[in-house]
């Protein structure tokens, strides 16, 4: 079945998916004294940073919430650390091919795995920056909420539409290698009309629908909801938003299939 061609795919390449991925963590922080302790300790120092900067500077507090510096920080980290995983991503889909040339020239090489260890590698950071959230959480409560285990429920349907748009990024960037410049400007963009930074209830009516379309706004709020305030998603917007993005991904996938014939000649 057509539908089931790119997780047939991934069921198949599934452990050069996971060394690949392995090879991209390490990667990352060979030569460091510390190796994968940044990994933990640079969310740390990023949640310092936002706490300072946006808290103790610039004094700002979030609508509806307790009017704390610490929890505001905490809600505003909620969203940068959604957006920092779909940037990561966003920008790193342009070069997967065109900085693997060796691969393509490979015939029996799966490339559309690279699109898989990109994103892994990014959940691997996700993961990393939600531990931290977590026990930030626990430091000011005393408690971390049951809902909290839904995380990865509300951040599937990104991940699925990551997934989708790295694939055809990824494809469309060996032929017009100009998108690698673009898509930076986009993530920024994106962080700013998301509620990452400001609540959408906040904004004027003739401005919300701008931020209510930004993929990232409603994995924002849902993972506020279940982390931050105990509450269940809304599990109609987020059945919605699956479906749009198993279709991106579907399409994603069916359009690297269709580009990668010419791969080998561009390259």
């Amino acid at each position: 079945m057509a539908a089931l061609e790119p997780l047939q795919a991934f069921g198949r390449h599934r452990s050069l998916v996971i060394e690949l991925t392995k090879r991209e963590i390490l990667g990352r922080y060979r030569g460091a004294s510390i190796g994968l302790l940044w990994s933990v300790i640079s969310p740390f120092l990023m949640l310092m940073v936002y706490t300072l900067a946006f808290g103790h500077l610039m004094k700002n507090r979030w609508p509806g919430a307790d009017g704390s510096t610490s929890n505001f920080a905490v809600i505003l980290f909620v969203g940068l650390v959604v957006h920092g995983f779909f940037s990561e991503c966003l920008i790193r889909s342009p070069q997967l091919i065109v900085s693997n040339p060796s691969y393509v020239k490979r015939v029996v090489f799966p490339l559309e795995t690279l699109t898989w260890s990109m994103t892994f590698s990014a959940l691997f950071h996700l993961a990393m920056n939600v531990f931290v959230l977590l026990v930030m959480k626990f430091y000011l409560d005393g408690a971390i909420p049951w809902t909290a285990l839904l995380v990865p429920v509300v951040v599937l349907p990104l991940v699925i539409l990551v997934v989708g748009m790295g694939w055809f990024l990824s494809a469309l960037g060996v032929y017009l290698r100009d998108i690698s410049q673009v898509v930076g400007v986009v993530s920024s963009a994106m962080l700013f009309l998301s509620s990452a930074v400001v609540p959408v209830q906040a904004l004027p009516a003739s401005y919300r629908w701008v931020f209510m379309l930004n993929p990232l706004t409603l994995i924002i709020d849902q993972a506020r909801e279940v982390v931050l305030w105990g509450r269940l998603p809304d599990w109609r917007s987020l059945a919605v938003y699956t479906v749009i993005a198993l279709a991106v991904f579907m399409m994603g996938h069916r359009a690297f299939q269709k580009l990668r014939k010419g791969f080998a000649d561009v390259l």
